[in-house]
């Protein structure tokens, strides 16, 4: 048999899990040095008690799993008998698949027979989720590990996100941008325009100033390499900030007409960490990254 985990920072719920027959892996974020395991330590995401408390002041800090807790996740399965396969967030975001690949080491020596496999959907939380579900529908339909895997490697290029942020503070504190950018972007009301690269990592392609600006030049840029739009699953993807991510919906709407298929997403804690309140993205199959 082949057993199917994804994790939380691709914005995956237990209920969507359970839909698709996903094992659920928990990336923990930390507040106030607590650590806070999604749907472990709690079942339902609070989020705007969650983007509350950023507003307030408070930045979480997030950490890697360590090799103990994989193999929680994961020997369980190899003990039954069972295969894996993981498709998770982007390898070159975060330092926790070194701590997986040691986890395997061990695991491996103990069942020597067992195979895993993983796909890197080379993104996070909206462009993860959009790629996920594709996967999950092939993985009902009782597709092999190496057909999905062969899916993947063309099909996750053709999934693109762009997004902005509205507060430099939390991507400034977690080092992804300088202290300088962080600074006058919040003073000038200049917003960075963010997408996730051929290799799975952010980076800002250009600005705008203020929401609406913003706004229009993402979906202008949605349009030099969106792919078929209209016939494929659009996520707009927000951290509480649900009254934005309607009025980029009612544009794309304006753009490509009523029949889209729009769902709304809201980013999970950990990764919303980094990214704060009120950022507002679109995922969507494009020609290319």
């Amino acid at each position: 048999m082949l057993v199917f985990f994804t994790d939380t920072d691709c914005d995956i719920t237990p209920d969507i899990a359970k839909e698709y027959g996903f094992g659920l892996i928990s990336m923990p974020y930390f507040v106030n040095e607590k650590e806070i395991n999604p749907y472990v330590d709690w079942q339902d995401f609070n989020s705007k008690e969650f983007y509350d408390m950023l507003r307030g002041g408070v930045i979480p800090k997030t950490s890697a799993i360590s090799p103990s807790k994989y193999i929680e996740y994961f020997e369980p399965h190899f003990k039954a008998g069972n295969d894996i396969i993981y498709v998770h967030f982007s390898k070159n975001m975060s330092g926790t698949f070194n701590a997986m690949n040691l986890a395997l080491e061990e695991l491996y020596e103990k069942y020597p027979e067992r195979k895993f496999y993983s796909i890197d959907t080379k993104a996070i939380t909206a462009l993860s989720y959009l790629i996920i579900k594709e996967i999950g529908k092939l993985y009902k339909e009782g597709k092999t590990a190496l057909e999905l895997i062969k899916w993947a490697e063309t099909e996750v290029q053709k999934y693109a996100i762009y997004f902005y942020v509205d507060d430099l503070t939390f991507f400034r504190q977690s080092g992804r941008v300088s202290g300088l950018a962080g600074v006058f972007g919040n003073l000038l009301n200049i917003h960075p325009i963010i997408h996730i690269n051929s290799d799975g990592i952010m980076t800002n392609i250009t600005k705008a100033r203020g929401k609406n600006n913003t706004i229009n030049k993402i979906i202008e840029m949605i349009d030099e390499i969106q792919d078929n739009i209209a016939s494929h699953k659009i996520i707009v993807a927000h951290s509480d900030a649900y009254d934005i991510a309607l009025l980029v919906k009612n544009k794309l709407i304006e753009k490509y007409g009523e029949g889209l298929d729009i769902e709304f997403v809201v980013v999970n804690p950990t990764a919303g960490s980094h990214c704060g309140p009120n950022c507002v993205g679109v995922a969507f199959h494009a020609k290319h990254r």
